[in-house]
């Protein structure tokens, strides 16, 4: 079996994977690195199908450059569908304001769709002599881990969490030969979820006690429903604003896919949703205002900033990863962002808290104990080596950009 990474080997983004058995040849997520302009993986080989873990866009961003060319079906459960098709369209409408271009349009995001094949956890896809079946990754609703049986037994994990969250359950491990895990936390952990949610509640109570507002920026898909689920047996006034909102409808639409779906709209029954500027005026006023986006860099987010950037009664709730030469970044190390084009400092207090889907480095060695593979294959990671130095008694490969192996 022929293995090439197209990106995501070596870093976190643009992944893309193409395992040639002899007979078919399938492509496992293909994602560009969202930058600005983005980062993109290698142009991909023709391909029979395609196999889309979940919706983010490191490893949907560039399906609509292979729809224009190959027209192969693309295999997906259904809240990954529609989310991709949403973020999907969010990152070409972001392309034209910037001036970069991603290859491709809104005809090739709508042939993308139309080429979207749903399937669920637990199904069996025949790709000729190839089996390929899902299991849930744990990541995100829908989010799916792919078991290729070739005779030998692979698994993809795509992004996984083995933790249960409020939103989903975790992941469970799956027996096989060959394994290729993501590596983004690999020598990190994650502090203990209930602490964090703890935490994170502690620290709005006081801003709240203190008569200011707590503004929690968060990624739409997942981390937003999270936070949601977080803030569910408060009595909060909290405003909504932002794509979270549309990715909430989305979900709800699929709800065997989330852990408690009844709790999801019950919470969203006392939420406000900003719908025009000025309910973005009221919730300025509010208790609680969770938008987008999740690293500060465009967004709703950015209007808010400028109205408590210097109220230091007030608090920014970081919630996930901040990348660097975001602004999220920015903030942490600097205590300054830019907004449209200006460097300004903020005077608002900021904290962090990991609220992370993906799992840390304990928790990825358990997984591979518990899958037994003979090869591992580490994958979507900086600090692989990390993770590398602790797997025993198993052949570990850390693929880089371009690479091309034989398992």
């Amino acid at each position: 079996m022929h293995i090439k990474f197209l990106g995501g080997a070596d870093e976190v983004g643009s992944l893309g994977m193409v395992m040639d058995t002899g007979r078919e040849r399938m492509l496992f997520d293909y994602g560009i690195t969202p930058d600005t302009p983005p980062g993109l993986p290698l142009p991909s080989p023709h391909v029979d199908c395609v196999f889309l873990s979940h919706a983010h866009i490191d490893h949907s961003g560039m399906l609509p450059w292979i729809s224009n060319r190959y027209e192969c079906e693309i295999f997906a459960t259904p809240p990954t569908i529609d989310v991709t098709t949403l973020l999907l369209e969010d990152s070409l409408r972001i392309s034209e304001m910037e001036g970069y271009s991603l290859e491709y349009g809104l005809r090739d995001i709508r042939k993308t769709t139309s080429l979207m094949e749903p399937v669920t956890f637990g199904e069996t896809v025949a790709v000729n002599d190839t089996e390929v079946t899902l299991h849930d990754a744990g990541h995100i609703p829908g989010a799916t881990m792919f078991e290729i049986v070739t005779g030998k037994v692979s698994l993809f994990t795509g992004d996984l969490n083995m933790v249960r969250t409020n939103l989903v359950n975790g992941a469970k491990p799956v027996k096989c030969d060959y394994l290729f895990i993501e590596s983004t936390y690999a020598g990190r952990n994650h502090p203990p979820r209930e602490k964090t949610e703890y935490s994170f509640l502690s620290k709005i109570e006081d801003i709240v006690d203190a008569g200011g507002t707590a503004l929690v920026p968060a990624f739409a898909v997942a981390r937003t429903q999270e936070i949601l689920l977080t803030l569910a047996n408060t009595d909060y006034e909290i405003w909504l604003d932002g794509m979270g909102s549309k990715v909430n409808k989305i979900y709800l639409e699929h709800p065997g896919y989330l852990r408690n779906a009844k709790k999801l709209r019950n919470v969203m029954k006392n939420v406000n949703v900003v719908r025009h500027e000025g309910d973005r005026k009221r919730a300025m006023k509010g208790e609680v205002i969770l938008t987008t986006s999740g690293m500060l860099d465009g967004g709703p987010v950015l209007e808010y900033l400028e109205v408590f950037r210097k109220k230091e009664n007030c608090g920014i709730l970081l919630t996930g990863y901040q990348v660097e030469g975001t602004n999220g970044r920015a903030l942490l190390e600097k205590g300054s962002i830019n907004i449209a084009g200006a460097e300004v400092e903020v005077k608002t207090p900021v904290y962090f808290f990991d609220f992370s889907a993906h799992a840390g480095h304990d928790d990825l060695l358990k997984f591979i104990e518990m899958c037994d593979p003979e090869k591992v294959v580490l994958m979507h990671g900086e600090t692989r080596e990390e993770l590398a130095k602790a797997i025993n008694g198993r052949e570990v490969v850390l693929p880089t950009r371009g690479m091309e192996f034989e398992i």
